[in-house]
């Protein structure tokens, strides 16, 4: 029987259908700069766009619900392989996948036209898909251990058909957007928790360098746990004292995890670094979303979400991207200056948007988030669509 490598190396398709990562990655790379380019034109530019959401609600949808389940299914798909010793899914289903996930962003972006109900159908029919595969995967691999991933996209899911029943019912969404950035977010806690430490060791490891990262034990379970509750508060109660003070306790007890993994000790390999740089804005969320409910009139709530969305999200997809694409196409696991320099542009761009919510310079600090950010994913597809598109190599 022939090995997965054999059979990769005797694909004869188009080598971006080769493996999950190649067409979501540079997929969703793409569209995150389309999307802010769009947004940009929107606010600032007299463009319009034939959705039935407000401009703000389209921004928000697009980033939580069309980027982001872009990269996680490039993720997913790369990494259950792995897991359960199967073929990874390529070719033809590939294609169909990737297809749902372009139908969701043009249904979503001419949803005044085709009408909302239709719109979020083929919006809601990628993410369903995706748990498909992956199910049948997982279970064919009988690896049902890891069948709590599901759980993860669940929640995206989930997230996406309440934001199209509220634009449906009111025309504005709430709920789904604290729902959506709080499964993000529990993503990059969950998964990242398990990468983070894991891929530091290995590189210190590698140079004799000690001390380690501390193994996962029962503190990670609780700051999970810790995590969980004000994260549920936050959705469920915005504004409340008991949100905001749950939200400080988990920025803290998330500080002191992000410590454990000995990241200081990795600034010499920026491919490490930036894994815990993109964890840091999680306790900083927290810790900015606690400021925005006792004192709104310092910081906008806003801000907050921004630290999460455009830190957390923008840093730590980027991280994935980078790192697993150089991975599979057997290049060394190493960052060029250029792949720094879009890791710099992300950061810069995530603490602009920070300071448009302390009211420092706003409108400037605005557009200096939206270019650091399109910037740092144009630079991705600049720099890696030629691995992602022009080579079947995978080990």
């Amino acid at each position: 029987m022939a090995t997965t490598a054999e059979t990769l190396r005797a694909y004869r398709g188009p080598a971006i259908l080769s493996f999950g990562f190649r067409p979501f990655f540079l997929g969703g790379a793409l569209w995150a700069v389309i999307a802010m380019a769009i947004f940009v034109g929107l606010l600032w530019g007299g463009l319009q766009l034939p959705t039935a959401m407000s401009p703000i609600d389209w921004h928000i949808h697009e980033l939580l619900y069309g980027f982001l389940p872009a990269i996680v299914a490039g993720f997913l798909l790369t990494a259950v392989p792995n897991w359960t010793g199967r073929l990874p899914v390529a070719g033809t289903p590939l294609a169909l996948l990737f297809a749902a996930w372009l139908a969701g962003r043009g249904a979503v972006a001419f949803s005044s036209v085709i009408g909302p109900v239709p719109a979020a159908i083929l919006d809601l029919a990628f993410l369903a898909g995706l748990s498909a595969v992956i199910a049948r995967e997982i279970i064919a691999g009988k690896n049902v251990r890891n069948l709590k991933v599901l759980f993860l996209v669940g929640l995206l899911a989930v997230g996406n058909a309440i934001f199209h029943i509220e634009i449906i019912m009111q025309g504005i969404a709430g709920y789904g957007i604290r729902f959506g950035v709080g499964a993000a977010i529990m993503l990059i806690i969950l998964i990242g928790g398990r990468i983070v430490p894991s891929f530091t060791r290995n590189w210190l490891a590698r140079r004799k360098s000690k001390p380690l990262p501390v193994p996962f034990n029962r503190y990670d379970a609780i700051a999970i746990a810790v995590a969980m509750n004000a994260i549920a508060s936050w959705i469920a109660i915005p504004e409340s004292l008991l949100t905001a003070a749950l939200a400080v306790v988990a920025g803290i007890v998330h500080t002191v995890r992000l410590v454990r993994w000995k990241g200081i000790l990795s600034f010499s390999e920026p491919l490490v670094t930036v894994l815990h740089a993109g964890y840091g804005f999680v306790p900083l969320g927290f810790l900015l979303l606690g400021l925005s409910i006792v004192r709104p009139d310092v910081l906008l709530p806003s801000a907050a979400i921004h630290g999460w969305t455009a830190g957390a999200v923008g840093l730590m997809t980027l991280a994935v991207m980078t790192r697993a694409t150089l991975g599979h196409s057997g290049r060394d696991l190493a960052a060029s200056p250029g792949t720094v320099a879009i890791y710099v542009t992300a950061g810069i761009g995530a603490f602009a948007r920070i300071a448009a919510g302390f009211d420092f310079e706003p409108e400037f600090m605005l557009k200096l988030g939206a270019l650091g950010w399109m910037l740092a994913f144009g630079g991705f597809c600049a720099l890696f669509a030629p691995l992602l598109a022009g080579t079947r190599r995978t080990g």
